[in-house]
């Protein structure tokens, strides 16, 4: 019966999505036959490899507090929400921080449900890069968590722009300021700004007319979600 389920479940998936893609004049008999062989498969594998990954989790709750939260809609309310973020999820790692919210919100007696559907939520407005980003926030110190910035080099480079940059240089910079610009209006990281000792007024940059910073720090928002994708544990366990 649940093959069936699954295959009914397929097949609408397929239905619908054909439907969209079939209106495309040229491509779309092509795109309705990669959404029919392949996109629905990637989801179910997404879902299947998420349903281990919290089911590991889950594993180690007592039964009983799972039982307890059956009839409690913010319990439902998290579970389904992570059955959406994990059908979208394309590495292992992300879905590892989908399930370790998850489970954690189960567990955290400082943490409600709710609270925890809201940092899914903000996990879901970050890619990869900008979780990379929010990371190297955690140690601020100069020559500090020299491992994880060397493993991240290619991201964490800073890239300067000049007056006479090339295009690539400026999109590549532009790029980089976005994604933390991105971490500042989620509230995850402040940045400092840089005071004149003189005018004692903010000094800007002649190139982006913008206050220029003297250095970020991560938020309390950001520890915490941090914390809640498993990144701060697995850092204080090396």
């Amino acid at each position: 019966m649940k093959d069936n389920l699954d295959n009914n479940k397929t097949d609408l998936l397929v239905s619908a999505a054909k439907s969209a893609v079939g209106v495309v004049p040229i491509a779309g008999s092509l795109l309705s036959e990669l959404v029919a062989n392949l996109i629905p498969n990637q989801r179910i594998d997404r879902l299947s490899k998420y349903v281990k990954e919290l089911d590991d989790r889950l594993s180690k709750i007592p039964t009983e507090k799972i039982n307890s939260l059956l009839n409690n809609d913010d319990f439902i309310d998290l579970i389904e929400e992570g059955f959406v973020q994990a059908s979208r999820a394309i590495t292992d790692e992300r879905r590892r921080y989908i399930a370790s919210i998850v489970s954690t919100g189960i567990t955290d007696e400082n943490i409600q449900l709710n609270e925890s559907k809201q940092l899914l939520k903000i996990l879901s407005e970050l890619n990869d890069i900008e979780i990379i980003w929010l990371r190297s926030y955690l140690v601020p110190t100069i020559g500090g968590d020299e491992e994880f910035r060397q493993k991240y080099k290619n991201i964490l480079q800073p890239i300067h722009t000049y007056i006479g940059s090339d295009e690539e240089t400026m999109t590549k910079a532009a790029l980089q300021n976005s994604y933390k610009e991105h971490l500042e209006r989620l509230e995850l990281i402040d940045h400092n700004i840089r005071i004149d000792s003189t005018t004692k007024m903010p000094e800007f940059d002649n190139f982006t007319g913008k206050p220029k910073k003297s250095y970020s720090t991560i938020t309390t928002l950001g520890r915490l979600l941090l914390k809640q994708i498993g990144i701060i544990d697995e850092l204080n366990q090396r």
